[in-house]
């Protein structure tokens, strides 16, 4: 079901493309383009505050009600979400990037970058600002030295959902109130063997939790 809901998206048309492993799964871990950008040391060295990744999106009005729709547990009060926190923006403190899930395949079908500002909307006395969102069978963020880094999957005509024909991985940087595209790498994937099937990178797998 979590794969023909990935590939109802993708025939929508709904964004651009997707993330970088072959099996239609979101790429779990850092694919970027590495950048020397350095950290600014103030949110460097403050410690990271959490945030309820499932509030943010929910109450998000740039989050499409798609998104919003399909995000439910997989188990118990378990949401598809992923969640990183780093330097990304001249907030001063940390940015939360947000990917949302599959539950089954960990398809990414969302990704977004909230800023942290100095209103008060919460019971933490802090507000964030959706400043990047896309939404999109698979696509998946990670921060890497300052830097946005967005794989998606890039599909061909007749390209079946587990098989895209490559992937985009492109890096963005902060400019001025925004991010920029500052590096698009594209990799394109082999679809032939010895024996006519389909090959492709090896499965990622999740990066270890402690």
């Amino acid at each position: 079901m979590a794969v023909a809901a990935a590939l109802g998206l993708l025939t929508a048309g709904c964004s651009t493309g997707g993330t970088g492993p072959r099996d239609e799964g979101a790429a779990r871990a850092d694919q970027g383009t590495p950048s020397s950008a350095p950290a600014p040391a103030s949110s460097a060295s403050s410690p990271v505050k959490k945030v309820d990744p499932v509030r943010l999106i929910m109450t998000d009005p740039k989050v499409s009600e798609r998104v919003k729709d399909d995000l439910k547990p997989c188990v118990a009060d378990a949401y598809p979400v992923d969640t990183s926190y780093g330097t990304l923006t001249d907030s001063g403190a940390h940015d939360v990037v947000v990917n949302v899930l599959t539950c089954g395949d960990a398809v990414g079908v969302g990704t977004y970058v909230y800023r942290p500002g100095p209103a008060k909307d919460d019971a933490k006395g802090t507000s964030y600002e959706n400043v990047f969102s896309l939404e999109e069978p698979a696509v998946y963020s990670t921060i890497d030295r300052g830097d946005l880094v967005v794989t998606k999957q890039v599909y061909a005509e007749g390209d079946p959902v587990a098989y895209p024909s490559g992937e985009d991985v492109i890096t963005y940087r902060w400019t001025g109130n925004k991010f920029t595209e500052h590096d698009r790498v594209h990799n394109e994937y082999s679809k032939t063997v010895g024996d006519g099937g389909i090959d492709g990178p090896a499965e990622p797998t999740a990066p270890a939790k402690n």
